[in-house]
């Protein structure tokens, strides 16, 4: 009797110890399973539970099971959602600066975005987050933004008065504008029906999406107008990160490392391939001159230099 009393004491305490040494961390995102990112938080996980010996491990929410990004940067701020995936310039309605490497060509390509990351720029940007409730611990490449529609754009001028879906986000809403089109916000869940109703000609946004979204299956032409390097920051809630030991922060950032890794390898090769792959598929891609799209972009230019000083927008533009 004792001998089983002593056993079942061993078992609950092992049970115990079991329950207090896993933590879950919750993780909330917009792209759902077909995605490249999620395969990268896929891996973001695998690698955290290997590095942590099980210690850590997330619960990941795709598809925008927690709402859209906005509603996730509120759970963020709150400590009532431990991680999220956003865009890290679409972060600009609570840091206004972020309009400055999300105005369309400023940036030319992901490397070109992490030197600024890395720069004065980026450590101002990490500043401001923290002071949002929020650390950011890695950006991922989420891709190169183009532009599909239901009729052919060859020129700037096939631009004018294209109802162009955009997220609610300033500086995609300027591209639309500046360019001739008619911004129309359209939330991201919805905007495959309203490509397929006609409530709007056209969106934007990386090869990947459109294909993991099937926008190609309401769209019939493609234009590389390259017009935006997408990107999408790890951010994890301040005060989860401050609940976090050194070593859990560290293996919290070497299993972000893994994941974007697996992230951007698919990603590049996803651009490289998708081109044919769409052209089989009776998709017509063409390749505007950018120079002039680039040209009907200086009025916004001169609008955030206004906001944010002389040569704010010049001065992160490669040289």
């Amino acid at each position: 009797m004792l001998k089983k009393l002593f056993l079942g004491t061993v078992a609950t305490c092992m049970m115990i110890s079991s329950a207090y040494a896993a933590r879950t961390i919750t993780f909330g995102m917009q792209n759902n399973e077909a995605s490249n990112l999620y395969k990268g938080v896929m891996q973001l996980n695998e690698t955290l539970k290997e590095v942590s010996g099980g210690e850590l491990e997330l619960k990941v929410f795709p598809g925008s099971q927690l709402g859209d990004f906005k509603a996730m940067v509120a759970q963020l701020q709150a400590g009532e959602l431990d991680m999220a995936l956003t865009g890290y310039p679409d972060m600009s309605y609570i840091i206004p600066e972020l309009k400055l490497i999300g105005a369309p060509y400023v940036v030319s390509d992901y490397d070109h975005l992490m030197d600024l990351i890395h720069g004065p720029f980026g450590q101002k940007m990490d500043d401001a987050f923290l002071m949002n409730d929020v650390k950011v611990i890695d950006v991922w490449y989420y891709g190169t933004r183009q532009t599909t529609s239901n009729r052919p754009i060859n020129s700037l001028e096939d631009m004018k008065g294209l109802r162009l879906r955009t997220p609610n986000v300033p500086f995609l809403i300027a591209y639309a504008k500046n360019t001739g089109a008619s911004p129309s916000p359209v939330a991201f869940q919805e905007v495959y029906l309203a490509l397929q109703t006609n409530q709007v000609d056209g969106e934007e946004n990386p090869l990947n999406t459109i294909e993991e979204m099937k926008f190609y299956e309401v769209q019939k032409y493609i234009a590389l107008t390259n017009h935006f390097v997408a990107s999408e920051a790890v951010q994890v809630s301040l005060k989860t990160w401050n609940s976090l030991s050194e070593k859990e922060q560290g293996w919290l950032l070497k299993a972000s490392e893994a994941g974007r890794k697996v992230n951007n390898d698919l990603t590049y090769k996803a651009e490289a391939e998708l081109i044919d792959k769409f052209k089989g598929l009776g998709i017509t891609i063409t390749k505007p001159d950018t120079a002039p799209f680039q040209a009907a972009m200086e009025p916004y230019y001169k609008e955030l230099e206004a906001e944010f000083g002389e040569s704010s927008v010049t001065s992160l533009m490669k040289k």
